[in-house]
């Protein structure tokens, strides 16, 4: 498996002649979008930095929103969670998504903005081996509070997102306060090859993506 990053919550997920493609962006935010060549997209809300999948070929499987989903051998829960710690009044729904591939398990928390998982969101979560979550605070969790929740889920591989980088024009926190959190050094890569043996047993990974 091989997973590639291009800015706030997009990424691809490339195994065995399948690929996804994570929240696609909208180059008004000032990145480089994505090319849209993918078989399955999933989208957690519908903003423009994330719902970007006009372009998209015509077969491909979009997938929006909580429920149960498979295709091509990848099996796809979409868990409601939301998108502020108002229930949605302020942003609205967002969707977590839990996939499985290659025998392994990967979280994708979208723009995640409860200050704390619910006791069922947690179950449906359950054992991931890859975490994705956004840690920049303003429009979803922030470094500490999302450090908290990777303590509760403890995955084996964690990977912030949503954080400020260089040629993004949004106003949010950069990834610093949440790697303090962590107290983690992390392994930085421009790309993630990841198979379920290499997954590490012992104490969590935390990896950046060099843009």
């Amino acid at each position: 498996m091989t997973i590639s990053w291009y800015g706030q919550s997009c990424f691809r997920v490339e195994s065995k002649g399948v690929s996804l493609l994570f929240d696609p962006f909208s180059k008004e935010i000032g990145l480089r979008a994505p090319r849209l060549n993918d078989n399955i997209f999933l989208v957690t809300h519908e903003h423009y930095d994330h719902d970007n999948v006009e372009g998209a070929p015509g077969e491909a499987f979009v997938i929006r929103g909580p429920g149960e989903y498979e295709k091509s051998g990848v099996y796809v829960e979409g868990i409601l969670s939301y998108h502020d710690n108002s229930q949605g009044i302020e942003r609205g729904l967002n969707t977590i998504y839990v996939v499985r591939m290659e025998d392994m398990r990967l979280c994708h928390m979208g723009d995640f903005g409860q200050a704390k998982l619910t006791d069922e969101q947690l179950e449906a979560i359950g054992d991931v081996d890859m975490l994705f979550i956004p840690v920049g605070g303003k429009y979803t969790i922030n470094g500490s509070e999302a450090a908290d929740i990777v303590r509760e889920i403890e995955p084996k591989i964690v990977i912030p997102m949503h954080y400020n980088i260089p040629g993004l024009n949004m106003d949010i926190e950069g990834p610093q306060k949440f790697l303090k959190e962590m107290g983690i050094k992390p392994e930085e890569v421009e790309t993630l090859r990841i198979a379920k043996k290499t997954l590490p047993q012992e104490e969590i990974k935390l990896v950046i993506f060099k843009l």
